[in-house]
């Protein structure tokens, strides 16, 4: 096997999996392990996977489920930081609700490797996770919104009734003083129902998102426990939550990172949750 070869056949593997040990691709393609890290090393550089301690997870696209074309937006960077800050806040075996938004999906990339009961409507979300031996997934059913791939409607919002989680994490199409909004009303039927399974809830949004209304409100500001964004927020919005009395937690933005983000305690997370107690019928 030559080195492209292997190279390829590394590729696949973590694609197939979503997270593999060192170990298990070393012996699987008859290498050292140090070989494994420096082939590792190109598919991180390419944005293909991230190296963790003991493995490697997979953070490229699917082939299988559209995800989101708009990676290549202005504010992709942005949301990536988003992600990194938001995977702060999750504590190993927490219970955490993911819903459909691209930032959201950014942050189930972080957590694809970590011990987690994930509940989610969003189809690209549970492909992801689906392959993590370290997660518990539970998919939400109901109607399959084509175009965000998220399942929403009566259906969804029944199950959603009889589902607690620790954190519910939402993407908004817009925020402003008046609340947090979306354009899909059955979406936010759907994600009012989110906020209702969680002990908190927990917004993801560039500060592009912010001054923005949509065609439905989500929930006034107060309702939601804190706001992850960018440090490109202006002072006025900082003003709203402040007064809201939201927690606001800015993520740097990626040409002032010096370092990748620490792995979240649980001694600085909430309480942990089974879905072992909890009602699905």
């Amino acid at each position: 096997m030559t080195t492209d070869e292997r190279r390829d056949r590394l590729r696949d593997l973590v694609k197939d999996r979503g997270f593999a040990a060192l170990g298990e691709l070393a012996s699987q393609l008859s290498v050292s392990e140090s070989t494994i890290r420096r082939d590792l090393e190109m598919l991180e550089e390419a944005g293909l996977a991230r190296r963790t301690h003991g493995g490697v997870y997979w953070t490229g696209d699917s082939d299988t489920i559209s995800v989101f074309e708009s990676r290549n937006d202005d504010f992709w960077a942005a949301k990536q930081s988003i992600g990194r800050a938001a995977s702060e806040l999750i504590a190993d075996h927490d219970t955490i609700l993911l819903d459909g938004g691209s930032t959201v999906y950014e942050l189930a990339r972080l957590i694809v490797h970590r011990p987690l009961q994930v509940v989610t409507n969003s189809l690209p979300v549970a492909h992801l996770l689906s392959t993590s031996d370290s997660i518990d997934l539970v998919m939400i059913g109901g109607c399959v919104r084509g175009r965000t791939s998220v399942t929403i409607g009566p259906l969804a919002d029944s199950q959603l009734a009889n589902i607690h989680v620790t954190t519910a994490f939402l993407s908004v199409a817009g925020v402003s003083p008046r609340g947090f909004f979306n354009s899909d009303m059955m979406l936010v039927e759907s994600e009012k129902a989110m906020l209702a399974s969680a002990e908190r809830g927990i917004v993801l949004a560039d500060h592009s998102k912010f001054g923005k209304t949509s065609l439905s409100r989500i929930c006034e500001l107060h309702q939601i426990d804190t706001v992850v964004t960018d440090d490109g927020l202006d002072s006025d919005a900082k003003a709203w939550l402040e007064s809201a009395g939201v927690q606001l937690r800015l993520a740097q933005s990626p040409q002032k990172t010096l370092a990748p983000a620490p792995t979240a305690s649980p001694s600085n997370s909430s309480p942990t949750h089974s879905l072992n107690n909890a009602n699905l019928s």
